[in-house]
């Protein structure tokens, strides 16, 4: 059995119906509210004034009661033209001193005249039964004196008046309400349109991220949720954007890695399989075969190298390095490096000169110390020939300066910030090398530098040699 699916009530109408239903409900409660209000405050205003003439008729007859038919008469007048009327009734309730069109007393309910005859006022706001006319207001006031009951008067005034203004007053009312109701109606479909369209505008914007497309961005504001939204929904997109560009330059990375890392093997590898198959198959000349072992056993090397630089760099890059720092007089380490180097050198007729101060101390970890100065001088002696290395150290207010200097054939000046990076291939013009590589010895120098929070440096013109400045941060001596 096919599961029916739940009808949609777009969001659109959800707005516009909340609106309009909160907008009538308010309306109609407003309207009720006050119609009561006015309808109340125009029979009490009607009956103060019924009871402000009574009090006054029985008060003028109480003062002068020889002239009671006077005094009824003119109020009668009086009241006549204001459409009232008024009647008199002794403590029985029998009518005397009725005007020309007093109502009588025969119909008010026992409880009523059982208040009247304890001294209580009696107010009814409207009635059409009571006094056998088509709807009144009336007033009962007793008449006491000296706590005792002789009778009252009975005034009345038609409602016909007041219910005709009533019903203009409501007339208005309804036709403020429809205008008004008109006027939210417009604006309410207004506001929820900009809305929806607002919430389409994300909605597009998300299908398109969910499409792949890492380029969009919405319009944004801060006066809303919605616009709070659209500033959130634009900064993920961001982040987004960073983070797909940071994955294609990882891949981008890990092919070229793959590439280089292969392109580094293929050679040595090739070479000691050639050299194995020569010796095993005895197509080496007796007198060639020490030369081959030992172009095997370099090539090997060369291999274990390079496995260890790559161990070494994803090391440093992971923050898998610790470092264990110490103060090192700096001359001491300068001149391992030159007796460690000097038969790299001669081999390529190199001079290397360490000039520094015997007071002289930098804070660092002594191995990476030694494995960045080896990098960096044995990169000099691999691109100088018949000249001078320097190996000077110094110092100013807040730094230990080492810088490694040869007279060798430089770097192209667009070539200066590719040599960090990992495996990168020199022009082969500038190089006896086969390879014209630097490796990885540069890119791990750097990292180890940064590791100290130092910095490092290279100045360098074709034809006249490259200097390498690195610069470590001075602390006070260990106690």
């Amino acid at each position: 059995m096919t599961q029916r699916k739940p009808m949609k009530f777009k969001y659109f109408y959800q707005q516009f119906s909340t609106h309009i239903s909160i907008i009538i409900v308010a309306f109609l409660l407003l309207s009720l509210l006050f119609a009561h209000y006015l309808e109340n405050l125009v029979y009490e205003n009607k009956a103060d004034e019924l009871i402000s003439y009574g009090e006054a008729i029985l008060s003028d007859i109480k003062e002068a009661p020889l002239a009671s038919d006077r005094i009824i008469d003119q109020y009668s007048n009086v009241l006549s033209a204001r459409k009232m009327s008024f009647s008199m009734f002794d403590r029985d309730g029998n009518l005397y001193l009725v005007n020309n069109h007093g109502p009588a007393i025969k119909n008010l309910p026992r409880s009523d005249w059982e208040k009247v005859t304890k001294g209580q006022t009696i107010v009814v706001q409207s009635d059409y039964k009571s006094f056998d006319q088509d709807g009144v207001t009336f007033v009962v006031l007793p008449y006491i004196d000296h706590d005792k009951f002789y009778g009252g008067i009975l005034l009345t005034s038609p409602i016909s008046g007041s219910i005709k203004m009533i019903q203009q007053i409501n007339k208005i009312l309804l036709y403020t309400i429809l205008i008004s109701f008109g006027v939210s109606f417009l604006q309410s479909w207004y506001l929820s349109r900009i809305h929806v369209k607002r919430i389409q505008r994300l909605r597009d914007a998300a299908s398109q991220v969910s499409a792949g497309n890492y380029n969009v961005h919405v319009d944004s504001s801060n006066y809303d949720e919605i616009g709070e939204l659209a500033n959130d929904f634009n900064n993920m997109v961001d982040k987004i954007n960073v983070s797909m560009l940071e994955i294609e330059s990882l891949e981008n990375r890990r092919r070229q890695f793959m590439a280089d890392v292969s392109h580094e093997m293929r050679t040595p590898l090739t070479t000691i399989s050639g050299v194995i198959e020569g010796l095993k198959n005895n197509m080496i000349p007796e007198e060639d075969k020490e030369r081959g072992i030992n172009l095997v056993s370099q090539e090997a090397k060369r291999l274990i190298r390079l496995v260890n630089e790559n161990l070494d760099y994803e090391k440093i890059r992971s923050n898998q390095i610790h470092l264990f720092k110490e103060e090192i007089q700096l001359t001491e380490v300068l001149e391992i490096i030159q007796e460690q180097l000097g038969l790299q050198a001669e081999e390529k007729n190199d001079q290397i000169i360490v000039d520094a101060s015997t007071d002289l101390f930098v804070l660092a970890d002594y191995d990476r110390l030694v494995q960045i100065l080896i990098n960096i001088t044995k990169n000099s002696i691999q691109f100088t020939a018949n000249g001078t290395i320097w190996l000077r150290g110094k110092a100013n207010h807040n730094h230990v300066i080492i810088e490694i200097e040869d007279t060798g054939i430089g770097i192209d000046a667009d070539e200066v910030e590719n040599i960090w990076r990992r495996f990168y291939k020199a022009d082969l013009s500038r190089t006896t090398n086969p390879y014209g590589e630097f490796g990885l010895g540069l890119s791990i120098v750097k990292q180890l530098v940064h590791l100290h929070n130092g910095d490092i440096k290279v100045f360098s013109e074709k034809g006249k040699g490259t200097k390498f400045v690195i610069t470590f941060p001075k602390q006070s001596s260990l106690k």
